[in-house]
């Protein structure tokens, strides 16, 4: 199986199987950016060699204006995009196998988890894994200790309030938190292109 397969398999939403071709494959690769990530985590890397690492870990090169301060943790790397002007706060964790686009401009705090896949709901299927993307849009911010489950889209100038759990699509300019997020207001300001 050849990665762009792969990503075409999980853009589809199709189920990856306990034990099929997609998920040997799926954990070939994670056994990759394992390794890219201890290496990335394993001590002080100045922001060129971390910028270095991630373009190893997501197979493209990253914006000079993008930010990631380590440790970082990601099980896949070939379907995580981060925008330009991208800042990632420490000890976050992103499981891209469902694939995971970050907008430019995007603040994401200490700590946060975006999860794209979820386990099949029957017990003789549990082992076998859906792929759903999460979005963050443009200037989008994360607080810390944020949970950001599969299948979300979180719109252009949203806030999310630290320890939200969003497990829904929340719009362009809004202010989310709580558990499960919910919206509290909007911002009045407009996130899109200038």
């Amino acid at each position: 199986m050849q990665l762009q397969d792969f990503l075409e398999h999980v853009k589809r939403r199709s189920p990856i199987e306990s034990g099929s071709e997609q998920h040997l494959f799926m954990y070939a690769v994670a056994q990759e950016a394992m390794r890219i990530g201890a290496e990335l985590n394993s001590g002080y890397r100045t922001p060129e060699e971390v910028r270095a690492l991630l373009s190893q870990l997501t197979g493209t090169m990253l914006a000079e204006s993008t930010t990631v301060f380590p440790p970082f943790y990601c099980e896949f790397g070939k379907n995580l995009r981060l925008g330009k002007g991208v800042f990632i706060n420490m000890g976050c964790r992103f499981q891209d196998t469902g694939g995971i686009i970050i907008g430019d401009g995007t603040l994401i705090g200490h700590g946060s988890t975006l999860t794209t896949l979820n386990h099949g709901v029957d017990p003789d299927l549990r082992a076998d894994m859906l792929p759903a993307p999460v979005v963050l849009g443009r200037k989008v911010w994360l607080g810390a200790a944020v949970t950001v489950v599969p299948g979300v889209t979180i719109g252009d100038g949203a806030i999310v309030g630290a320890g939200a759990v969003v497990t829904k699509d929340v719009p362009a300019n809004a202010v989310v938190a709580g558990v499960p997020a919910k919206v509290i207001r909007m911002t009045g300001f407009d996130a899109s292109p200038n």
